[in-house]
């Protein structure tokens, strides 16, 4: 086991592309059925870099969580529309996890915990 192995048996984070305003009103059908956890990404961002990074080094695909990748700086008007659809301060890097059509927990900077999204769901 090197260095920074985990003793956990730890699923590979795959990223669903958000990338379109028109993807809002799918993925909130989802959360119906689904949870759905959007991570909003700012590329140029060091800070943004770790909170991606710690989702992706913690992430259990048995939790049942749908994951999307929003890069902020190439798609910021779906960023100003998730923001305004459910009131939320925009914020990067931040989450946003959506249950039963609602964002029920969002988390900005060094509150993004995937353990803490594991309760939620």
């Amino acid at each position: 086991m090197g260095f920074f192995s985990s003793s956990k048996n730890k699923s590979q984070l795959i990223w669903n592309d958000l990338s379109e305003v028109s993807q809002l009103n799918e993925l909130i059908e989802l959360s119906h059925t689904t949870p759905v956890l959007i991570l909003k990404h700012s590329t140029r961002c060091s800070i943004s870099g770790m909170a991606k990074n710690r989702l992706e080094l913690y992430w259990e695909t048995s939790v049942g969580i749908a994951p999307y990748y929003l890069d902020i700086l190439n798609h910021r008007n779906v960023s100003d529309e998730l923001a305004k659809k459910f009131n939320i301060r925009h914020e990067s890097p931040q989450i946003l996890l959506l249950k039963n059509g609602a964002s029920i927990f969002h988390a900005s900077h060094n509150e993004i915990d995937f353990n803490k999204l594991k309760t939620l769901v």
